[in-house]
C-alpha cells in the first residue's frame, strides 16, 4: 500500500481525522478499494488523551516586532501564543460555532444594539487575581482612542458604553445593532488582562490554558500548563514552546529530525514528499484562508479602477491553484468571503484570466504598457513570492510590466504591509462576513488593506450588521461581496488550505478548527502527546 495511504489510514485508527474524512483522502489518490475491508464499518473510537510532555511547534510567522500587547499583533507566532497564554470572552469552536468562554453566557438585551455578559465565576489570572468586570472593561477601552493601532479598534469603537453591573457582569451599548458582536469578543486581539493603573498589565499574565514563561520576538515563546485552567479536557501537555522557523527547509528538517512535534504552513509543492517520511503525518484543513494582492487605492495608478480591474483579469488562477498550491485549495473572486461562510455568494461568476480584456481596461485608463512593482516575502507563506513571479509572467501577455522585488521576512507586516503601494498579504479569514469585512475593507478600520473607500459598501455593511432578519442580511452581504469583486483594490485570487505534519507521538480532536490555522490557533492547549 503507498506510503501516502498509509498514513492517512495511521490518522484515522490513531483517532486524527474521521472515517468521512478518510475515504474523501483515499478518494482523492484513487485508492480508496484499497482500504481493508471492514476497517470503515465505523468510526474509530476516539482516543483518551494524555497528560505530561513538552510540545514543539514550528511557525513560519514572526518578527522583530512583536510583543506580548494584543493590541499590537504582528504576527502568527505571537497571534497563537496570545490564544494560549490569555483567555477571551468567547470562542469559535471546530464547527465554526460560537461558545462562550470567559464569559458564561452572553445575550442581546431588547435587540443587537445593546449585549450582556455574565462571566465565569472564580477564574483566576496566572497571578492569582479573580477576572473581573473592570479586568474586560479596561481590556477592551485600551482598543479605542485615535492615538489606537489596533486591528480590533473599528469593531471596539463601536461600543459606546462599557458598564460594570456587580464584578461578574457587564453591559456593552453600541452604537449601532450589530448581530455578530459576540463573534468579535472571540479575536486574540481582544484577550482579556488584568486591570492595572487605568490600564492593564502587559507583563504577559493571562488567564489561558498556559503561562508564559520566556519570550523572544520573533524568536521563541515558552510556557508551561496552568494548574489553575477553568476549561476541562484541556491543556494536556506540561510545556510547550513556539519556535519562529521561517525558512522552509530548516522547519522540515527539524521536523524530520525530532526536534519539533508540529509544523505549520507546510508547502503544498513538498507536502506529499514530507508525508513518505517515516514518522511523519500531513493533514489539510479546509479553510477561510485567502492569498491577496492589495493595491492602496489612495496612491497612482491604483486610484484608477480600470487599472485594478486589469490587474484582477491579468493573473491566470487556475495555474496558481495548480502550481503553487497544488490543488489543496479553491480559487478567489476578488472578495475575501469563503464557501465555509454562511452567506458566500455562489451566484457570482468565477472571474477568470482574460489578457486582451485586461488590456481594454487599461486602453480605457490610458495606461497602456503599465508598469508596477510588487512586493512579496518569503516568509509571508509558501509560495508567496514564486507566485509574484507567476503573475508577472501572466501579466506580460496584457502588456503589463510587473517587478516583482523580495522584500525581508523580518519587519514584513510593519515596513510593507499597509506601506507599500502594492504588496502581497494573507488573511486566515474571519468567521463571519462582517469581522471580515469590517477588519479588512470598512472605510474606518486600520487594517483595510488597500484604503479602500465604497460608499454604498459601507452603507451596506452597517445596515447587514443589525439586521436580524436572515434572508436581507444575506441579499446585502451578497451585494457587499458583488462590490468587493468589481471595485476594491485587493486581487484575491485564491483559497488556501491549511497544511500541517505533526510527528507521529502526536494527537489531536477529530475535528479541526479551520478558522485559523493550527486549530484555530488553539492547538497547544487541545493536542496530546504519546
Amino acid at each position: 500500500m503507498p506510503t501516502e495511504l498509509n498514513n492517512h489510514l495511521r490518522a484515522f485508527t490513531e483517532g486524527r481525522i474521521s472515517r468521512r474524512e478518510l475515504l474523501a483522502r483515499a478518494t482523492a489518490l484513487g485508492m480508496a478499494a484499497a482500504l481493508p475491508a471492514g476497517l470503515l464499518a465505523g468510526e474509530a473510537h476516539a482516543e483518551t488523551p494524555q497528560s505530561g510532555g513538552h510540545l514543539r511547534v514550528g511557525s513560519v510567522q514572526g518578527s522583530t516586532t512583536d510583543s506580548l500587547d494584543p493590541a499590537t499583533l504582528s504576527s502568527g507566532f505571537v497571534n497563537m501564543l496570545w490564544y494560549t497564554i490569555h483567555g477571551q470572552l468567547t470562542e469559535v469552536n471546530a464547527d465554526g460555532q460560537l461558545e462562550p468562554l470567559l464569559a458564561e453566557s452572553f445575550e442581546p438585551d431588547g435587540g443587537p444594539q445593546r449585549w450582556v455578559f455574565n462571566l465565569r465565576k472564580g477564574v483566576e489570572f496566572h497571578n492569582g487575581k479573580t477576572v473581573d468586570s473592570n479586568d474586560v472593561i479596561a481590556s477592551l477601552q485600551r482598543h479605542k482612542g485615535e492615538d489606537s493601532v489596533s486591528a480590533m479598534k473599528s469593531v471596539v469603537e463601536t461600543i459606546t458604553d462599557m458598564s460594570a453591573d456587580g464584578p461578574d457582569r457587564v453591559i456593552f451599548t453600541l452604537r449601532e445593532g450589530n448581530a455578530d458582536f459576540p463573534f468579535a469578543l472571540s479575536a486574540s486581539s481582544l484577550s482579556i488582562l488584568p486591570a492595572k493603573d487605568d490600564d492593564v498589565d502587559l507583563s504577559g499574565i493571562g488567564a489561558g490554558a498556559y503561562i508564559v514563561k520566556h519570550f523572544e520576538p520573533g524568536v521563541r515563546g515558552s510556557m508551561e500548563r496552568n494548574p489553575n485552567h477553568y476549561v476541562p479536557g484541556r491543556a494536556h501537555v506540561d510545556s510547550a514552546e513556539i519556535l519562529v522557523l521561517a525558512d522552509t527547509a530548516a522547519r522540515i528538517n527539524a521536523l524530520v529530525t525530532d526536534e519539533l512535534d508540529v509544523s505549520g504552513d507546510i508547502e503544498a509543492k513538498t507536502a506529499h514528499l514530507l508525508a513518505q517520511k517515516p514518522g511523519i503525518t500531513v493533514e489539510d484543513t479546509v479553510s477561510t484562508q485567502h492569498y491577496t494582492f492589495p493595491m492602496r487605492t489612495d496612491l497612482a495608478p491604483f486610484d484608477n479602477q480600470d487599472v485594478r480591474m486589469a490587474l484582477k483579469l491579468a493573473i491566470d488562477r487556475e495555474e496558481v491553484l495548480k502550481k503553487i498550491v497544488r490543488g489543496r485549495g479553491s480559487l478567489g473572486n476578488d472578495h475575501p468571503i469563503s464557501p465555509a461562510n454562511r452567506f458566500y455568494n455562489a451566484e457570482l461568476p468565477q472571474r477568470t484570466y482574460d489578457p486582451d480584456k485586461a488590456r481594454w481596461h487599461l486602453k480605457q485608463a490610458g495606461m497602456e504598457g503599465l508598469e508596477v512593482e510588487l512586493v512579496a516575502s518569503d516568509g509571508l507563506y509558501s509560495g508567496a513570492t514564486d507566485t509574484t513571479v507567476l503573475f508577472s509572467e501572466h501579466a506580460a501577455k496584457a502588456g503589463i510590466k510587473i517587478t516583482p522585488r523580495r522584500a525581508p521576512d523580518d519587519g514584513y507586516w510593519s515596513d510593507v504591509w499597509l506601506v507599500a503601494p502594492w504588496s502581497a498579504s494573507y488573511w486566515s479569514g474571519r468567521p463571519t462576513e462582517d469581522w471580515m469585512f469590517t477588519q479588512g475593507y470598512s472605510a474606518e478600520s486600520n487594517w483595510n488593506e488597500s484604503y479602500w473607500q465604497n460608499e454604498r459598501f459601507n452603507l451596506l455593511l452597517k445596515a447587514a450588521r443589525g439586521e436580524l432578519d436572515e434572508a436581507k442580511r444575506r441579499d446585502m452581504y451578497y451585494e457587499m461581496q458583488a462590490i468587493t469583486r468589481d471595485d476594491c483594490g485587493s486581487v484575491i485570487h485564491l483559497f488556501a488550505n491549511h497544511i500541517t505534519a505533526f510527528r507521529d507521538n502526536v494527537r489531536h480532536p477529530e475535528k479541526v478548527a479551520g478558522n485559523w490555522e493550527f486549530d484555530g490557533y488553539k492547538l497547544i492547549e487541545r493536542l496530546w502527546l504519546t
